[in-house]
């Protein structure tokens, strides 16, 4: 079992990689995604993050890197890991890292994120990423307890504009609060200088997935660029 100072030192100034495929897609199996997982470290990922419970499971078979797990759960608000049952069942499937949703807004199940992180923490060995959307998500995620700063909802609640790659301007805010916790860039980081100007901006880590896993929007890149 790896230590907690171990799991965050494996990551740091490393790559991590979001091995997801989407309901009804070819790829939507979950040993489809231990393979791509694996092939993913053999590349030189650090750790990978990953969607469901069978994919969680399947990946820790897959690959000996820390593994991120989440569970996405519904359409609107609150969907990646809601409640303290979804995030227990996701330590309990394997994840070294449970993610969950990191913003101010009501969870599903009526408990605070510190009341959902202290019970996680009480009764598991899983560190927390808090996935957050702006400096102070990042900040009550920390007092909350959280053991990382993800930047993955940048954008995607009502407190930042959505930007055209990575916001690299929160990744530095974060950057100067000195927050007690380790600050990793996720969403929007589709190419090799993108992940390196979040690193600049101040990330102690990077997630990349849908440039590197998902062969559907890649492929649509591309025949966008000869068609059009």
């Amino acid at each position: 079992m790896l230590s907690k100072t171990e799991i965050l030192e494996a990551l740091r100034g490393r790559l991590i990689v979001s091995v997801q495929a989407y309901p009804g897609e070819p790829m939507r199996d979950p040993n489809t995604m231990g393979q791509i997982a694996a092939s993913a470290v053999a590349g030189g990922a650090a750790a990978v993050r990953v969607q469901g419970l069978g994919d969680i499971q399947a990946s820790r078979s897959a690959v000996e890197v820390p593994v991120i797990g989440l569970w996405k759960d519904g359409k609107d608000g609150v969907v990646i890991t809601p409640t303290f049952q979804h995030a227990y069942a996701v330590a309990l499937a394997g994840s070294h890292i449970v993610a969950l949703d990191g913003t101010r807004r009501e969870r599903p199940d009526g408990l605070s994120l510190a009341e959902t992180i202290g019970r996680l923490h009480e009764q598991t060995n899983a560190l927390v990423m808090a996935d957050c959307g702006s400096l102070d998500d990042a900040r009550a995620a920390v007092e909350a307890g959280a053991d990382i700063i993800g930047t993955t909802l940048a954008g995607y609640t009502d407190e930042r504009p959505k930007t055209d790659g990575p916001d690299l301007d929160l990744i530095s805010e974060i950057r100067d609060a000195a927050l007690p916790a380790m600050l990793v860039a996720e969403g929007r980081i589709h190419s090799p200088a993108q992940a390196a100007a979040a690193r600049d901006a101040g990330a102690e880590a990077v997630v990349v997935g849908t440039a590197i896993t998902h062969p559907t929007t890649i492929t649509s890149w591309f025949a966008e660029a000869v068609e059009g």
